[in-house]
C-alpha cells in the first residue's frame, strides 16, 4: 500500500503484491516462479532496506539457489544511517537488529553480546525499548548509547547520553513513536580502561566513608563502562598498598 501510493506519485504503474513476515514462506515459491517465467520481481520496503531485518531473505536465498540474478539497489539503512551520526566508534561494529521478546532468550542473547568491543546496533518497537534498555543496562552496566528514532522523517530524534539518562527522557513521555535504532558503546579493551582515573575516584569515594565499597564499585563501573570486577579488584590493590 505504501509503495503503490508513493510510486503513483511518479506515474509509475506495477503489479503489487504483499510480501512480509507472515506469509513469506507462501509467497517466495510464487516469486520465484514467476522469475523462473521472464518476469522481474522488485522486493521494495516501505520502511528500511529489504532483507535487513525485514523481509526478503528468503525470496533471495531462493532466487540465488535458482541460478537468478539479484541485483541490489542502495537505499536508507537505519543501522548505518544512525551509525554514522552517532558519535560512537564506527570502525567495528556489531549488528543485532530485534532480541527475543521472552525475557529470559533476550537476557541470553544480550550476555552472548555483551563482550563486543566494537559498538553495537539494536533495532526495537518503541513499547519495548524501555524494558530493552532496562535489560541491556542489567547485563552489560549502564554504558554510553545513542537511541534513534524517526530518522530522515519530519520528527527525527537523536538521544545520547548513558543508557540510565535515556531511559529517563523517554519514560517521561506520554508515548514513543517510530521505530528504534539504539547504539551502545562496546566493551572497552584492557589497554583502553583508564585506570589511573579509577583509582582516583575509587579514593575519593571512599574517603568519604558514608557509602559501602559495593556501592562505589557499581559507581564506578558504570561511570567508566567497565565490569564491577575491574573496578574491585583495583580497590583491594589500592588497599593492600595502604
Amino acid at each position: 500500500r505504501t509503495t503503490g501510493r508513493f510510486l503513483s506519485g511518479h506515474q509509475i504503474k506495477g503489479n503489487f503484491i504483499s510480501y512480509f513476515e507472515h506469509n513469506e514462506r507462501e509467497r517466495a515459491p510464487k516469486l520465484i516462479s514467476k522469475l523462473m517465467s521472464g518476469a522481474s520481481v522488485a522486493v521494495v520496503s516501505s520502511a528500511g532496506t529489504p532483507s535487513v531485518s525485514d523481509p526478503g531473505f528468503r525470496v533471495v536465498r531462493e532466487a540465488v539457489a535458482n541460478g537468478i540474478k539479484v541485483v541490489p539497489i542502495p537505499g536508507v539503512s537505519a543501522a548505518l544511517t544512525a551509525l554514522s551520526v552517532s558519535g560512537l566508534p564506527t570502525d567495528s561494529y556489531h549488528f543485532v537488529g530485534f532480541l527475543p521478546r521472552k525475557k529470559g532468550k533476550r537476557l541470553e542473547h544480550l550476555k552472548k553480546h555483551s563482550e563486543y568491543t566494537g559498538t553495537i546496533v539494536f533495532y526495537e518497537s518503541p513499547r519495548r525499548i524501555l524494558s530493552l534498555i532496562n535489560d541491556i543496562i542489567q547485563v552489560m552496566d549502564d554504558r554510553q548509547a545513542v537511541l534513534s528514532r524517526e530518522m530522515t522523517k519530519i520528527h527525527e530524534e537523536f538521544i545520547r547520553g548513558r543508557l540510565s539518562e535515556i531511559h529517563e527522557v523517554i519514560s517521561e513521555r506520554r508515548d514513543i513513536k517510530g521505530e528504534c535504532t539504539l547504539l551502545i558503546h562496546g566493551r572497552l579493551k584492557n589497554k583502553d580502561i583508564p585506570m589511573e582515573n579509577i583509582m582516583e575516584e575509587l579514593k575519593t569515594n571512599l574517603s568519604k566513608g558514608d557509602i559501602s565499597l559495593s556501592r562505589v564499585v557499581k559507581k564506578i563501573a558504570n561511570h567508566f563502562r567497565v565490569s564491577k570486577s575491574i573496578v574491585y579488584n583495583a580497590a583491594v590493590k589500592m588497599k593492600k598498598n595502604d
